[in-house]
């Protein structure tokens, strides 16, 4: 009964995860059709074609699964969370037509938590450790936007939707024991955001920007050593590769500065 439940609850999930994709792009479709029919009751402009940003990004949690190819069920969705996450990134943006823009963005993501996630050998007992456990992660996204043309001089809004790549690693730190990666999959992912440019002066702009993401890949690492004193005391690491993974799944708030060409 007990598994029963528990594949209930991963379909309910990947149905759930299928259902928000869907909602998002018909949203996004919807306002592209809305601001079509509107396109010709508001001023236009003559904005630069080329927009350079340097972000802060924010992102609520992820989350990390220590063993996702595990037989039993239950051990292969405990996971544990990690919030309020920080990091910088890079948004290029460049005006095809009146409507149209394409952009690349790039960021760095690196978090890590204090858990007590290590199991270990002294002698020929098992014990529980706490170590940093995080990730780190480089994504890559283009993203091709609508401009709504009910934008005004000062406030600018666009929509859009996306491919991510999203190249990254699984971080453990224990008494100067850190890990390697044995073996890394390609990850790629759809996204759709929305933000807003308020304009500062001709040339600058402050940007507002919410984004809908989920980025998910897994890795195998191994530790750097087989051995580790804690304590003063020897400590047994696994030798073999283990795999991990990482799902950046919160929703992400970008607040930058734009330059104008």
């Amino acid at each position: 009964m007990k598994w029963g439940f528990s594949f209930l609850n991963e379909n309910v999930q990947v149905l759930q995860q299928n259902q928000f994709q869907k909602t998002m792009f018909r949203l996004f479709l919807f306002f592209t059709i809305l601001s079509s029919l509107l396109s010709d009751a508001f001023a236009q402009f003559a904005p630069a074609r080329l927009g350079i940003s340097v972000n802060a990004v924010y992102t609520t949690s992820a989350e990390i699964f220590l063993n996702p190819n595990s037989s039993d069920v239950e051990a292969r969705n405990r996971s544990f969370l990690i919030e309020d996450i920080w990091n910088p990134g890079i948004d290029i943006r460049y005006r095809f037509s009146y409507e149209f823009i394409l952009g690349l963005n790039v960021e760095y993501i690196k978090k890590t938590t204090n858990q007590p996630n290590l199991t270990a050998f002294i002698g020929n007992q098992v014990y529980s450790f706490k170590v940093d456990d995080g990730f780190e992660t480089i994504p890559i996204e283009l993203t091709a936007y609508y401009f709504f043309p009910f934008s005004t001089e000062k406030f600018k809004f666009v929509m859009g939707g996306g491919l991510g790549y999203y190249y990254g690693k699984f971080i453990r730190e224990f008494s100067g024991v850190g890990l390697e990666v044995t073996q890394r999959k390609s990850s790629f992912g759809l996204l759709v955001a929305t933000s807003m440019d308020y304009m500062i002066l001709p040339f600058l702009s402050a940007r507002l920007e919410l984004k809908f993401r989920n980025p998910q890949y897994n890795v195998s690492s191994k530790y750097t050593k087989t051995e580790v004193e804690y304590q003063g005391t020897v400590i047994q690491l696994p030798e073999n590769p283990f795999e991990t993974k990482v799902d950046i799944n919160g929703l992400t708030f970008v607040l930058g500065i734009v330059y104008h060409i």
